[in-house]
């Protein structure tokens, strides 16, 4: 008769995944070039977004696990040493060199899937162009999408002053997205934040080139990394890790690990007191939870975009916080703010932030701070609020911190 699976109290579930997360560790110890490195391939990937609202994304997520860390050194991974590449996960994201052969089957699978989406969601005529596109990065080396001829503006259509979203692309710049997307490019460095692409094999490693694994090796290779970074997961957590494979693909991977005897069966306790979740972990969970290390109970600010709530629904469970970023609701509808930033304090999410970089100005304005039910802001609580804010203007260059007259709000 097989034992009944191991319950890991909610308390325990978040620490072990903050520490697989990077969120445990001192964030004052020096950060070199190899250790970001370390530290990326420990994420898996980092999400590259636009907006700059206070500081991009991908620096965001970095500095929140070290505080030394400065952009510089990702852009020499990525630019001098080639250690890093850009592709997509759920988004685009920075992602360790070594995983490229694990791109490749995806790439594969996206040429007919990105065809048939953008056919319907874009202007046609990017396919009409895709091959001479190629030939154009071949033939004159690293190009921005601006340096390639402007359909739309040839047509006599003018842009809209300052929209870059996708409906603005002419087929140039589409077709440039598409070989990205599936391999034939790749981002060879970032000019402002404009894409410089040039063909993958200028790019990439040739030792990273060589190999294409199998179907069922790509499956095992996604699900093990990704139970790596969850620690504790069901399939469907696995498969939604990379976005490459489906959920069925990781429910087989799983029974197969597990009739080897490679994975065990957990159960989970939610946040809210609910009944514990099945998931799977790797055999040696029970030794990891007695080793498990607190994390600093400093407060620290935390990009939306952030591994730790990439995965709204599992955040939810886990750490009881509800988040959703509203920068497509309209402002009217907002329950928080345009681009609200969740706060971690310890193992918990505790509340969210409204504020801005105002660069002409040189400040870091603070509008809104909502903390969660039964979190008050207590003399200590505000002081390692100002702290975090403190290291926030030094990573930003911002001059001062200034916060609005009623910046502390009711809970929404």
């Amino acid at each position: 008769m097989s034992s009944s699976p191991l319950v890991i109290p909610n308390a325990q579930a978040r620490r072990l995944f903050l520490d697989a997360q990077g969120l445990a560790r001192p964030p004052r110890r020096r950060l070199d070039h190899a250790g970001l490195l370390r530290l990326i391939d420990e994420l898996g990937f980092v999400q590259v977004d636009s907006i700059n609202t206070v500081e991009r994304a991908h620096h965001m997520i970095l500095v929140a696990r070290n505080q030394t860390y400065r952009p510089a050194q990702l852009r020499r991974l990525l630019e001098r040493d080639a250690s890093l590449f850009e592709n997509w996960t759920h988004d685009a994201s920075v992602i360790p060199s070594r995983f490229y052969p694990y791109w490749q089957p995806r790439f594969d699978r996206e040429r007919a899937r990105l065809i048939e989406r953008w056919r319907k969601w874009r202007r046609r005529g990017f396919e009409e162009v895709i091959a001479s596109v190629r030939e154009q990065v071949r033939e004159q080396g690293p190009l921005m999408a601006r340096q390639l001829a402007d359909d739309a503006a040839a047509a006599g259509r003018k842009r809209a002053k300052g929209s870059d979203g996708w409906w603005d692309w002419h087929p140039a710049k589409m077709a440039l997205e598409y070989l990205w997307r599936t391999g034939e490019l790749a981002v060879a460095r970032r000019e402002g934040f404009q894409k410089v692409y040039d063909l993958s094999e200028r790019v990439i490693p040739a030792e990273h080139r060589e190999h294409v694994p199998a179907h069922d090796d790509f499956v095992a290779w996604k699900c093990a990394q990704a139970l790596d970074r969850l620690v504790v997961a069901t399939p469907g957590e696995l498969a939604a890790f990379w976005a490459g494979i489906s959920p069925a693909e990781a429910k087989t991977w799983c029974a197969a690990e597990r009739a080897a005897g490679n994975l065990v069966e957990v159960a989970l306790a939610p946040a809210d007191g609910g009944p514990a979740r099945s998931a799977c972990a790797r055999p040696d969970v029970a030794d990891r939870l007695k080793e498990l290390p607190d994390p600093p109970d400093r407060l620290r600010v935390l990009s939306p975009f952030d591994p730790v709530l990439r995965d709204r629904k599992r955040a939810e469970r886990l750490f009881g916080f509800d988040y959703r970023i509203e920068i497509y609701v309209p402002e009217a509808r907002r329950k928080y703010g345009y681009y609200v930033f969740p706060l971690l304090e310890g193992a918990r999410l505790i509340g969210r932030i409204d504020m801005k970089h105002h660069r002409d100005a040189g400040e870091l304005r603070v509008t809104g701070l909502w903390l969660e039910p039964k979190v008050k802001l207590s003399r200590g609580r505000q002081g390692r609020l100002e702290a975090e804010l403190e290291r926030q203007r030094r990573f930003t260059g911002a001059e001062r911190v200034v916060f609005a007259d009623d910046w502390v709000k009711d809970v929404a």
